[in-house]
Formats: structure tokens, sequence, C-alpha cells
């Protein structure tokens, strides 16, 4: 997938499908307005593109950040889009809807379709609906589809429902809308070598930068992807009471049992499966200890469980 972080013409020498939209999340509901792009432009001999935008961290405007940009960029590739623009929201935000149509959807990708949810908004002020939307494309000979928002649990599948998921720790909700396992791949950093030190059980700390979103603080079922292959693991997400003070950092802490290396300065994939329980404080080191290898344990036997299932 190229990504341009510019208004700038993509490469669609016969023209573009494009799905319009944030995608924080690449959830079901935004799967399918890729999806559709994907299919009309292989139907029609277009270019597979998607535009959306970027924010600064800690932006009001979408809530936290789901996902690390390449674990995002990842997702819609997956999909098929071939093109993929992100330019800063400051960029085209006084854009009127005319403009938009205009600038971007003509200008840049060459539109000949594009796609997006019932919910899609467009130029300043957001003054432009998926009606104007249509208004607009059809007076350019470019036609606008709406794609039909997906649900979960006859709820209508959004961001906001997927942050508090995960923030309330319900990860297996969170994956049901997001359509695969949540993950991370934030790199690794030096921790305070406490696991190795004094537990016996060495950890691999990928910390959530600011605007990231968190989720709930506990013990989870996890795997991780170390130098091409993926290893079960268990992950706490949070402070850590039997061994910080007060008021210490939020941290995200991965025991890996099967494999010891080296892997500070790369960025593992981290998967989230399966919150296991609470982080909570313990009389002596060794209990400790002895949850983290306990954690490891059920992770094993659920992963083992999975490929015997098929």
């Amino acid at each position: 997938m190229h990504i341009l972080t510019t208004l700038t013409p993509i490469d669609a020498p016969t023209g573009s499908a494009v799905a319009l939209g944030f995608f924080d999340g690449v959830h079901l509901g935004h799967r399918a307005v890729l999806r559709a792009a994907v299919e009309y432009a292989a139907d029609h001999g277009l270019t597979p593109a998607a535009f959306t935008f970027s924010l600064p961290a800690n932006h009001p405007m979408k809530g936290a950040r789901i996902f690390p940009d390449r674990e995002k960029h990842r997702r819609v590739a997956a999909l098929g889009i071939a093109e993929y623009q992100e330019a800063p929201f400051a960029d085209f935000c006084a854009l009127s809807p005319e403009d938009f149509v205009g600038r971007v959807l003509t200008g840049c990708f060459a539109a000949k379709a594009v796609f997006c949810g019932d919910n899609f908004t467009f130029g300043a002020k957001a003054a432009g609906n998926v009606d104007m939307l249509k208004s607009l494309c059809a007076a350019r000979g470019i036609a606008a589809h709406v794609v039909e928002m997906a649900s979960y649990q006859g709820v209508t599948v959004s961001s906001t429902r997927i942050r508090a998921a995960l923030q309330a720790c319900r990860i297996e909700d969170a994956n049901a809308m997001l359509g695969e396992p949540y993950a991370i791949d934030w790199p690794v950093t030096h921790g305070k070598h406490m696991g190795t030190s004094r537990l016996g059980t060495p950890t691999i700390n990928q910390n959530f930068p600011a605007g990231a979103l968190e989720p709930g603080c506990g013990v989870y079922i996890t795997r991780i992807r170390i130098e091409g292959k993926w290893y079960p693991a268990a992950t706490g997400i949070g402070r850590r009471p039997t061994v910080d003070q007060a008021g210490a950092p939020i941290t995200c802490e991965t025991y890996v049992p099967d494999f010891s290396g080296d892997v500070y300065g790369q960025s593992p994939r981290l998967e989230f499966y399966k919150y296991l329980c609470p982080v909570r404080k313990f009389d002596s080191m060794q209990a400790l200890s002895a949850l983290i290898r306990d954690a490891a344990r059920q992770s094993r036997e659920y992963f083992a469980a999975r490929r015997d299932n098929g």
C-alpha cells in the first residue's frame, strides 16, 4: 500500500474508487466501507483507494488512538487498498463541501466512485452529509455509495464502543467489533529489570505513548510475534502495587515463557485475546511470580486449544 501524508494526486491512471472515513480501529463498519471500494475498483478497472486524515496526539476530536499508525496501516492494506492518503486534518478542514469534492476527490483521487458510512460528514464545520455528498458527486460524474453500518449484539459498531470495551477489559467484545484481535506494536523500552533480577520472569515493556488508548488495567492472555515467530504470552497493564510506589506510571509488560533474547529497540506485534484478572498487591515477590507463571501457563493452554480446534 502506497501511503501519502499530504494532499497530492495519487497514482490512479484510470481513476479510483475511494473509501472515506477516519478508520480509527479499522472495525467491522470500516472494513465494510473499505471492502466495498476494493470490490468496486476490481470490477471497474479502478485503483482501490482510501482518504483519511491524521490528528495530533491528544487531539479531542476523535478520542485516544486505538492503534499505532503502523498497525492501522497494516489492517487497511490487508483489505486490498492500494493508495492511502492520510493528510493532516488542518490541511483541508477549512474547505467547503464543494471544494472538498473538487480538490480532494477529483483533484487528488480522480474519483469515479466513493464509499462511506451513513454518518459520514465532510467540509468545514462538518457542513456536508451523505445526501450532499451524493449531490455534489453526481454533478461531477462520481458515483456515491453509502454502506450499511455494521452491528454487534444489536448495536451499531463504533470506535467509541470499542474504546469503552477495551477500557472495561472486555477484550473479547472489542475483538469481535474490530474483526481481529486488538494489537499494539509500540517499541520495546527498558524497564526496571525487576522481572529478571527478582522474579525470574523477564518481561518485554511496550508502554503506551501520550494520546494512545490504554486498555483497562489487568492481566491478559496475549501472543507476541518476535523475529517472525508467534509466542504465547501473558501481559500485565497497570501500576505494579507489589513493587512500585504510589503514583507510578502505568506500564505494559509481557512475559514470554518460551523466548529469551534481546528485543530492545524492536517493535514486536502484541495481540490481546482474553482478560484474566485485575492487578493487585501481593504479600511477597514469590506470590507475584506465581501469578505471572500461572498466567503464562493459561496462555499456553489457550493457544494449544485453538490449534487443536483448527
